[in-house]
């Protein structure tokens, strides 16, 4: 495994493990303030708009745990990044145990010397 994909590899267990402790302020500095996000439910644009969807999830998935299994990166540049994944998530929706699985596909972009999400595609 080249550096490169070590340091992007550890920036996406950082997401997941940001996005699995419920809290915005963890997961915000890790998306591009000029970000776009495609979820089934809809598509969100700008950081504002992205962290206010998030939190939605927080509030409707209670005890979520996500998971980003079979990583691939599609393309490694020194400034910017995509990759593929398949990912889980299981938590309490109305009361009742629930879960669900799909695919993601992030681009990264490296600013000021540190990744961020600068474009994610989640599909069921």
């Amino acid at each position: 495994m080249s550096d490169l994909t070590a340091e992007l590899t550890g920036f996406m267990t950082r997401y997941e493990q940001a996005a699995n402790s419920h809290d915005i302020d963890r997961v915000a500095p890790l998306i591009a303030s000029d970000a776009v996000y495609w979820f089934s439910d809809g598509s969100h644009r700008g950081l504002r708009e992205i962290t206010g969807a998030i939190e939605q999830t927080f509030v409707a998935i209670q005890d979520e745990v996500y998971e980003i299994q079979d990583l691939e990166w599609v393309v490694l540049a020194a400034e910017h990044a995509v990759c593929r994944y398949r990912f889980l998530w299981t938590g309490v929706v109305d009361g009742h145990p629930r879960s669900g699985r799909g695919r993601g596909t992030n681009v990264l972009v490296k600013r000021d010397g540190a990744w961020k999400v600068q474009h994610e595609h989640l599909s069921a």
